[in-house]
Order: structure tokens, then C-alpha cells, then sequence
């Protein structure tokens, strides 16, 4: 294994753990967010889509660059995005616009605190 795959295989490992950390947080604070039917039961239905697996990502800006440009990038190169220093990043849910925030360190790996979640009734009209 090269130390290029090496570094690629723990940032890989650190974001899972980092994602596993905030799902979990998130569900313990949604838990009580749930529909309960008989006695405390979840929601048949709602058991159906709770696994289905989804691709969380975070949007820190855009650019638009030519392909020479993007071929002489290289170690050291920067970037110049859209947004300015300080502004939330976007979260996204397969594509999908669903909430911003801001970066925090969670025990030295870098997390999201949402500051604005998209109310479900927007994200619905997005998908019109």
C-alpha cells in the first residue's frame, strides 16, 4: 500500500467515524422527534425507509475553472470559491439542499453544527 492510499484510507476512516458520531447524536436527539403508535412502537411504515442508505455531503463553495487551469493544479494550489470566509456551508442529501452550518472540531476530526435545516415543506417544493 503507497502512503498516498495510506493517508486516503484514514481520512476515509476518520470522516466514517466522524459521520457515525454526528448520526448518532442526531438520532438521539430526534428519537423523541418519531411517530409512536402502540405503546411506544415506531411507526410500521416509517420502518421501511429508515435504513435505506443516503450520501451526505458538505458544500464549502463553487468555482468554475477551465481544463488547462485544472490540469497545473498540484500540491500547495489554491482554490478561489464562490462564498467568503465565514459564510455556512452547505448540507446536502443526495444532492439535495437540506440544511447549512458551520465547521467545528469534534475530538480533532472536523463536524458540522447546523445552524438553519431546511423546513421539510421547501425541501418538498425543490423537488417539484
Amino acid at each position: 500500500m503507497s502512503e498516498e492510499d495510506s493517508v486516503d484510507r484514514k481520512t476515509f476512516d476518520a470522516e466514517k467515524e466522524m459521520m457515525e458520531a454526528l448520526a448518532q447524536e442526531a438520532a438521539a436527539k430526534s428519537s423523541s422527534q418519531v411517530p409512536q403508535l402502540n405503546g411506544g412502537s415506531q411507526d410500521p411504515n416509517l420502518d421501511r425507509i429508515l435504513d435505506i442508505p443516503l450520501v451526505l455531503s458538505a458544500q464549502l463553495g463553487n468555482t468554475r475553472m477551465l481544463i488547462k487551469d485544472l490540469l497545473q493544479l498540484g500540491p500547495g494550489s489554491i482554490v478561489e470559491l464562490d462564498k467568503l470566509a465565514g459564510e455556512p456551508l452547505e448540507v446536502l442529501v443526495n444532492e439535495r439542499l437540506v440544511a447549512r452550518g458551520e465547521v467545528v472540531m469534534v475530538n480533532e476530526k472536523f463536524g458540522i453544527r447546523l445552524t438553519d435545516v431546511i423546513s421539510p415543506s421547501e425541501r418538498v417544493n425543490k423537488l417539484r
